[in-house]
């Protein structure tokens, strides 16, 4: 039972003592990030950020098929903004260059897929039920993973595994990210894995906030809100992901996925 809540339809914020759980809030859709649900997440992570009895924030998604499918691809083909409208430098969903100096958990109920891993690789913490497979499956589409997961997933996986999510954009089950250590805990079918990561949270949030805030600072090189060593990745990623994107196969990629069909790649 959470203390206090608030709701739109893109995502609901609830306050679960010193705990803020935000759910992505379109199971219809696999929780895909429109730009409702950026405002929303953007907007929860900030208040967690300023809120001084706020000291963990945990994330996932409605139902039990979805933890985030990525982009939602309806609303990109209808030309809908989808940032944070005004701030757009908190890139996708509001998160994943939204640095905040408190403890982050996702809480991974199914499949976290594209955007929806990256959300996961921006996270300190991970937990994910058994059913769960994460992956990076852009290059199926004639893109790469550009919310972060292309160089984040080499700093947290073995190279030759990244390499392997990378290259091939095949998904990992909740059993193999655990094994290689890209998430901390995996909940058994049947279990609620939103409970499993708030017990988390509160194993932090009983620790000094000060300390905890400052510890997880100095882990990410973070000063001002701006993890120095990520910098010259984010500018490497949006250069070559703009260049993709005025290729013949980033055009060709989501076509054949929705006419289902092998995509005919030109290399141009």
């Amino acid at each position: 039972m959470s203390d206090t809540s608030s709701g739109t339809e893109a995502a609901v914020v609830e306050r679960h003592g010193n705990t803020l759980l935000i759910t992505i809030n379109r199971p219809d859709a696999r929780n895909a990030v429109n730009g409702a649900v950026s405002r929303s997440v953007g907007d929860g992570l900030e208040l967690a950020q300023k809120d001084p009895e706020i000291r963990a924030v945990v994330i996932t998604g409605a139902g039990d098929k979805s933890f985030c499918a990525g982009a939602d691809l309806k609303a990109i083909s209808r030309g809908e903004n989808l940032y944070h409208p005004d701030h757009p430098e908190w890139g996708f969903a509001g998160f994943v260059r939204h640095f905040v100096d408190i403890p982050t958990i996702a809480a991974v109920n199914g499949t976290a897929l594209g955007g929806g891993s990256e959300l996961v690789l921006a996270c300190d913490l991970v937990v994910a039920s058994a059913t769960a497979t994460f992956g990076l499956p852009e290059v199926k589409r004639g893109l790469i993973a550009g919310a972060g997961g292309a160089f984040r997933i080499v700093g947290q996986l073995p190279r030759k595994v990244a390499n392997e999510l990378l290259f091939t954009g095949e998904p990992i089950s909740a059993a193999e990210a655990l094994r290689w250590g890209l998430i901390n805990q995996v909940v058994p079918a049947g279990g609620s894995v939103t409970d499993a990561a708030l017990a988390l949270a509160d194993r932090i949030t009983v620790n000094a906030p000060l300390a905890v805030s400052a510890s997880k600072r100095v882990a990410y090189g973070a000063d001002a809100g701006v993890i120095g060593e990520e910098v010259a990745s984010w500018e490497r990623t949006d250069r070559e992901f703009a260049a993709l994107l005025k290729s013949q196969d980033a055009k060709e990629g989501p076509l054949a996925f929705a006419e289902k069909r092998a995509p005919v790649w030109k290399a141009r």
